[in-house]
């Protein structure tokens, strides 16, 4: 995993390799910039670039504006004396909204859902020091890094949805806001100096798919600018493609209905940010069950929430912080991740609701798989240090049903596959984890990990595990005795319906559609 380092509370990313090219200007022997001046047909969602000779430093003063050129009017303020956002625990968290970044809006945005200052459910009005933008029109707002570094450039992100199609604009930079050892910053002031124009018109959604290219050459730069884009429940299927790129993104949607989201490789597109609990922390004063119309989690890196038949395909989803900190978070029906790498930390995947996952590869800590389930996994591989999932299902479905799949426990001591303790006061008596055709590898004898109150109706099953490395069947004779060993010859009936996605996901089957 790339290493981080927080720079006064900014994110500064350290040997990632240089995003590809990017068209730029060069104002000086000391940086050049993107979009070029006088550039034409931008992005609304585009970030901007400056590339210095070296590693840039960011500030901790001074701002960055963005003006509607023909107006001279303010669009978007960030001040860099403002930070990120939390980087230690904060007792009894608020739920917060923003208002001061986007004071300064004509008064519309393109999502019509979203209301500047307008808190979502019953969150709190509170005031909140850190910066603050609106992602996927929920106003309960996320902590975000104004600035983030690859190599030789400082990638700026500005609010969310604030920037128009066929529109002018300029951009004014403080001279404190980033500089470079191999050479001074000395701000841009002049407004013909970094001036851009964006797309006149957006793309045409009847032609069914959107591609989203971080160089600018398709219709969004941003994964999140297309999902915006996007009508809540719309009812045609439409294909978010992503070509090949490292997306810095705090990706999080709602309320959205039949959407593919395809990267072009597995291993080259890559959807990351650094978050986790303490960055962007649940409230105390609002409860939630991760259930729709809830208060949503907003510490993973990528969050599906309240959403039905998204299909997320062939690319990698990360966080770069450690902590509870999910690469995925899933609330919602008939999901289907396929071909897809998860990197978290703590509860890398929390999956609440109908899905299904096929070829995904999860790389994490303990109790790795979170969530309520139904999920069904099919030719997937895992590596934790155990427990590799905490499964809180109760007996109105069914949990996590693993058909050759693959288990490597990374703990040297040896890991174990679930648990089900009592947690404040409340069990999971009816938590299902059922193993069929697995193979397991540096897995303790015992297999389970703790497990607290009634156990008669829990579904701790395997069937058929074998060892990663010479493809024998597992020794098991020191499993809990609270786990069950389902027999090909005594079984077979129950063995065949944990098998059938159909009979584990209510009746929904990716596999028929596909």
């Amino acid at each position: 995993m790339e290493k981080y380092k927080i720079v006064k509370n900014y994110l500064c990313c350290a040997g990632i390799a240089l995003l590809a090219s990017c068209t730029s200007t060069e104002i000086s022997g000391n940086y050049t910039i993107y979009p070029e001046n006088q550039e034409k047909d931008i992005h609304p969602d585009t970030h901007l670039k400056i590339t210095f000779a070296g590693q840039p430093i960011i500030g901790s003063k001074g701002k960055i504006r963005v003006f509607e050129s023909q107006t001279d009017s303010l669009v978007d303020l960030i001040d860099m004396s403002i930070p990120a956002g939390p980087t230690k625990p904060v007792k009894n968290p608020e739920a917060t909204y923003t208002s001061i970044p986007y004071q300064y809006l004509p008064g519309k945005f393109t999502n019509a859902n979203t209301k500047p200052g307008t808190p979502s459910g019953t969150a709190l009005a509170t005031a909140d020091t850190f910066q603050l933008t609106i992602i996927g029109g929920f106003t309960d707002a996320f902590h975000f890094y104004p600035i983030i570094v690859h190599e030789n450039t400082a990638i700026i992100s500005l609010h969310h949805n604030l920037l128009e199609y066929n529109k002018d604009y300029y951009v004014l930079i403080d001279s404190s806001v980033v500089s470079s050892a191999k050479g001074s910053f000395k701000g841009i002031y002049n407004k013909n100096v970094w001036r851009f124009s964006t797309s006149k018109n957006p793309p045409d959604l009847r032609y069914r798919k959107i591609i989203v290219d971080d160089e600018g050459n398709g219709d969004f730069s941003t994964l999140q600018g297309a999902l915006d884009y996007i009508p809540n429940d719309y009812k045609d299927t439409v294909e978010i493609f992503i070509r090949n790129g490292l997306y810095d993104e705090l990706i999080y949607f709602r309320n959205k209905s039949n959407i593919i989201i395809k990267g072009e490789n597995r291993e080259k597109t890559v959807i990351q940010y650094a978050n986790n609990e303490v960055f962007n922390p649940h409230p105390w004063n609002v409860k939630t069950n991760e259930w729709p119309g809830t208060f949503p989690s907003r510490r993973a890196a990528f969050a599906i929430d309240n959403c039905t038949n998204i299909q997320l395909l062939n690319l990698t989803v990360k966080t770069l912080l450690q902590g509870q900190a999910e690469g995925l978070l899933i609330n919602g029906s008939e999901i289907f991740v396929k071909g897809v790498h998860i990197v978290g930390s703590g509860d890398a995947l929390q999956t609440n609701g109908s899905a299904c996952f096929e070829d995904v590869k999860i790389d994490g800590g303990g109790d790795m798989i979170l969530g309520r389930g139904p999920a069904f996994f099919k030719d997937c591989d895992f590596y934790s240090p155990g427990p590799f999932m905490w499964t809180r299902n109760t007996k109105a479905n069914h949990g996590n049903v693993f058909l050759n799949c693959r288990f490597t426990g990374t703990n040297p001591n040896g890991s174990t596959l679930a648990r089900a303790p009592v947690n404040k006061g409340f069990g999971y008596p009816y938590s299902e984890c059922v193993f069929i055709n697995c193979s397991l590898k540096n897995i303790l004898p015992k297999g389970w990990g703790t497990v607290g109150g009634e156990t008669k109706n829990m579904h701790y099953w395997e069937c058929n595990s074998t060892n990663i490395d010479d493809g024998k069947p597992v020794d098991l004779s020191q499993r809990a005795d609270f786990s069950r060993q389902l027999r090909l010859d005594t079984d077979k009936e129950l063995i065949e319906n944990y098998s059938n996605p159909l009979f584990v996901l209510d009746g929904w089957s990716p596999f028929l559609n596909n």
